[in-house]
This record gives structure tokens, C-alpha cells and sequence, in this order.
């Protein structure tokens, strides 16, 4: 009789128990597999946007918490007239007519603006749109913390917007985005609070 080995390289027969115990395994590693991928975060962080330096102190927060979560950016940045740096251009007729009075409003110019904007307001924050998060970039034409507050509100949603230090003349005129984002959205929202600047 040829005496058996210790170590051998040949895989031994496994018997039918044994077979259904490998299944088993290989079903519940399966399972677990898909179980991780499907709890990841289902959400996505909108982020108003502008050059402020309240606007790239919530760029960045928003960043980084899209690179912590693993979940897409949609950087918001809305135009309309009369808003702060809307890029509006008002055609006014020569000779009679109301000096006050909008005929024309050049619409696509104004997304290319903004989407020049989303940017330079990306270059400024975080040296560039971030290449390992999905970025979406939305320029709708509206009341920004209305347009914010309409956008964000898919399940798991966060948004994220800044606020200016102290109380501004823009804020008295045209009033808080913040302040209206956090009483009217449907899902959390984080307000950012602009860098103290130094001296101050």
C-alpha cells in the first residue's frame, strides 16, 4: 500500500455535505456583496453657488462631504433679474419707452454666465471640479433659495448653502437665501458661515 502524503497538491473529493456547505458560503458572500452596494448613501449634495467667499466656503464643505459619502454634487447656481450678479442685460430702446421696461432677455447667455461662474467659483474653491465626484451643474432662472429648495428634493438629499458674516446690505435688500432654504426645504440643509477674514 502506498502510503498517503500530508501535503498534497490534488484536491480532494469533497462530499455532498460538504459541496452544500461551499454553496451556502458562496450565496452568502453573494448576498453581503450586494448588501454593501445598495446601503451606500442614495442621496445627492446640492450646493447653492456663487464667487462669494461664503459661496466657496460652502463649495468646499460640500465637497467634502461628497468625497466622505461617496454621493454626487449638484451645483446650483440660478439668474434672475435684479438678483445680485445676475448678468441680466437690459435692452433698452433709444428714443421713447419706459428706461425701466425689459424687452429682451438673452437666456442662453445668461446659463453660459452662470456655468462660467460654477467654474471659476470650483478653480477658486478646490483648485477645479473635483474628477473622482460626479458633478452636475443646474443654472436655472429664478429666486436662487426657491430654485435650491425645488431641486433638492430627492430622498437623501442634502443641501448645502453659505452665509455671509454680520448683516449686509444685499442681505437687507434682497433677503437670506439661508434663512429661506432652512424654513422652506424638504430635506437637511447646512449652512456654511463665510471664513473669518483676518483683523476682523
Amino acid at each position: 500500500m502506498t502510503p498517503t502524503s500530508p501535503c498534497s497538491s490534488a484536491a480532494q473529493p469533497q462530499s455532498a455535505a460538504q459541496q452544500a456547505a461551499v454553496a451556502v458560503q458562496e450565496t452568502v458572500a453573494v448576498q453581503e456583496t450586494v448588501t454593501r452596494a445598495t446601503t451606500r448613501p442614495a442621496g445627492r449634495i446640492v450646493v447653492g453657488v456663487d464667487d462669494s467667499p461664503a459661496g466657496l466656503a460652502a463649495l468646499r464643505h460640500a465637497v467634502s462631504l461628497a468625497s466622505a459619502a461617496g454621493m454626487p454634487i449638484v451645483a446650483v447656481r440660478s439668474w434672475a433679474l435684479g438678483l445680485p450678479r445676475h448678468g441680466g442685460r437690459r435692452h433698452r430702446p433709444r428714443g421713447r419707452g419706459h428706461p425701466h421696461v425689459i424687452l429682451y432677455v438673452n437666456q442662453a447667455r445668461e446659463h453660459h454666465a452662470c456655468g462660467e461662474i460654477v467654474r471659476r467659483a470650483f478653480e477658486a474653491a478646490t483648485g477645479g471640479v473635483p474628477r473622482d465626484i460626479a458633478v452636475a451643474v443646474e443654472t436655472p432662472e429664478g429666486d436662487p433659495g426657491v430654485r435650491l429648495t425645488q431641486i433638492a428634493t430627492a430622498d437623501g438629499d442634502i443641501l448645502v448653502v453659505g452665509k455671509e458674516r454680520g448683516q449686509s446690505v444685499k442681505r437687507l435688500v434682497h433677503g437670506s437665501v439661508s434663512s429661506y432654504c432652512c424654513e422652506h426645504s424638504q430635506c437637511p440643509v447646512v449652512v456654511v458661515p463665510a471664513a473669518r477674514q483676518a483683523g476682523r
